[in-house]
């Protein structure tokens, strides 16, 4: 019996990866940048056994469905391979963050399933390669083998896409992140359809390509001059031409909800009253607000007299994947 437990953080993207150029392979359309955040993460344990017929999978205590397994099964045969071996395995996680609410929790769950892989079977990988596992499980999840502002870099194959540490001289440290929880419950296009349907058929999405590697650029360069304004700027201009592609698409769809312009609205008369903050949405209904720590009381303050309490969470910057012996 082979076992081993990870435990990864989800991270937010500030550019948004929206679109996949080999669905196989999980490549995107476009390069993206996100910031890993300490307070949604997914703790996964990994037993590998000759004594299992089938994988069995588990989440939050509840034995999974065969079609949830199957994707499970689908990413554990990749590592079969890697390391030569046909047990079967038992996956046992737990997600701290809602699941499939647009908050990123398959991004920390196949990078802690990942991780969780390469200590039970030896396999060695560094956080490249093992970055590039977990991008075939899902794509976010190569960025969460990361802390701090991650780089995915789309590649042209499976050897050359995975994510990357961007350097920052620290200045994650000097931000926080409001989550604003709209929604927890499963969302009625998942990520995955909702980016095929966009690529197929809307005509924003040109657009959308044609000004994303800009962005980017705008992005690092903010970045690494710890510019807060030219950063809030820039992730929330890319996260609205994002969920723009969805409304062009055919059939149409949207991410938002009555509840989602209204923290957008609060986002902006934030900003009129003098304190800096921004927006940026995922596929999914919740709102995430970027400010620096100094102001991150009063954005909280903010949203808890529009919202719950339990639906405002503060998040700071996060590490990258951990092995829990």
């Amino acid at each position: 019996m082979l076992s081993g437990k990870a435990r990864a953080y989800t991270n937010i993207a500030l550019i948004k990866y929206w679109g996949k150029e080999n669905e196989e392979l999980i490549l995107p359309m476009n390069n993206s940048l996100s910031l890993t955040l300490d307070a949604f993460y997914t703790e996964t344990e990994v037993i590998f056994s000759d004594s299992f017929t089938d994988d069995l999978f588990y989440l939050d205590h509840e034995l999974q469905t065969e079609a949830a397994t199957k994707k499970i099964s689908r990413f554990l045969d990749l590592v079969r391979i890697q390391a030569n071996t046909n047990k079967r395995a038992k996956v046992i996680s737990h997600n701290f963050v809602p699941t499939a609410a647009g908050l990123a929790s398959s991004a920390s769950g196949l990078a802690a399933l990942a991780g969780a892989c390469n200590e039970a079977l030896g396999l060695e990988l560094d956080k490249q390669a093992l970055s590039r596992l977990a991008r075939r499980g899902s794509g976010s999840a190569c960025r969460s083998i990361f802390g701090g502002f991650v780089e995915w870099e789309k590649g042209h194959d499976d050897q050359t896409s995975y994510a990357q540490q961007i350097p920052s001289n620290g200045f994650e440290d000097e931000l926080a992140m409001v989550f604003v929880l709209i929604n927890d419950q499963q969302k009625d296009v998942s990520s995955r359809d909702g980016m095929r349907r966009t690529v197929e058929t809307s005509h924003f999405y040109q657009g959308w390509l044609d000004s994303v590697e800009t962005d980017l650029m705008e992005l690092k360069q903010a970045i690494a001059e710890k510019s807060f304004q030219t950063v809030g700027e820039v992730m929330e201009r890319n996260g609205l031409k994002m969920h723009g592609t969805t409304l062009a698409a055919n059939p149409p769809f949207t991410y938002w909800s009555p509840d989602s312009l209204k923290a957008m609205q609060a986002v902006r008369e934030l900003r009129a009253s003098g304190i800096p903050c921004y927006f940026t949405m995922d596929a999914g209904p919740n709102v995430k607000v970027l400010v620096e720590k100094k102001n991150q009381t009063a954005v909280q303050a903010k949203f808890i007299e529009l919202f719950s309490r339990q639906q405002v969470i503060l998040a700071h910057a996060g590490q990258g994947i951990t092995i829990i012996e």
